[in-house]
């Protein structure tokens, strides 16, 4: 089974971090990626630049609306992530614990699509690249990452 394991964070304070990175806070991410690599279940695993270097896609009226960052009305934004593959959610849940997080500090864990777990109708007819599963009706897993 494969698991991300996301940072959600106010994007206020992913503004103030980048701008000022905490050694202490890069160093131990760092050892728990290590952690994970030596014990053979990190797949990835990226930080991520505040959303003032990012932009959005909205399909309104049938047309594709872009929108630059920051997004200061998100109440969280992503400011990392890491898959794993473990052998069941409790192993995940085990390596979420491990992770160095702040004082207040949050980490989400969800299990990954996989494609066997589609009908044999949703299946992709050629594998995507990291056997990427998608949600019907979006572009996602369909070799287009």
């Amino acid at each position: 089974m494969r698991f991300m394991m996301s940072l959600p964070v106010p994007p206020d304070a992913l503004e103030k971090w980048e701008a000022q990175p905490s050694k202490e806070v890069v160093t131990a991410m760092r050892k728990f990626n290590e952690e994970m690599t030596k014990a053979g279940v990190l797949l990835a695993a990226e930080g991520l630049h505040a959303t003032s270097k990012g932009s959005r896609i909205r399909v309104s009226g049938g047309k594709r609306v872009v929108t630059d960052g920051p997004f200061s009305e998100a109440k969280e934004v992503i400011a990392g992530f890491w898959i794993i593959q473990a052998r069941s959610k409790e192993e995940a849940l085990e390596w979420a614990g491990r992770c160095p997080l702040p004082e207040n500090g949050l980490i989400e864990i969800r299990q990954i699509f996989e494609t066997a777990e589609f009908s044999s109708e949703l299946r992709p007819q050629s594998q995507p690249r990291g056997n990427a599963a998608a949600a019907p009706g979006s572009a996602a897993g369909q070799g287009n990452t």
